[in-house]
């Protein structure tokens, strides 16, 4: 049975890039290194949750920049933590991912 909404290049690009982001926070600042803490892996499948009913798809913003805010105000405060603590260091971890989410950062907001 086909998807409602088949997943491209851009939507798994968002995915492992949120999925990265939130493994490296875990990694520095909880001390796991093989999984995610129990914290970080409710975010993880919180975030791959709101990425799949995005209204948006393969048009999407990045989340920051994006007029429907699908998160609650807890997970976001949550996402925006892990973000800005991985942002930065994704360049030399992740660098294509990076420079794509970067890149996606300055797309044109949908409807806009």
């Amino acid at each position: 049975m086909k998807e409602p909404f088949a997943r491209g290049r851009r939507w798994e690009r968002e995915r492992k890039t949120i999925y990265y982001m939130i493994t490296m926070y875990c990694r520095k600042r909880h001390g796991y290194r093989d999984r995610l803490c129990a914290d970080c892996r409710v975010l993880a499948e919180y975030t791959r949750q709101r990425l799949e009913k995005c209204p948006f798809r393969e048009n999407k913003p990045t989340c920051a920049r994006c007029t429907v805010h699908c998160y609650k105000p807890t997970m976001r405060e949550k996402v925006k933590t892990v973000m800005r603590y991985s942002g930065p260091r994704m360049i030399y971890t992740h660098p294509l991912l990076a420079v794509a989410h970067f890149l996606n950062g300055r797309n044109k907001i949908p409807g806009s």
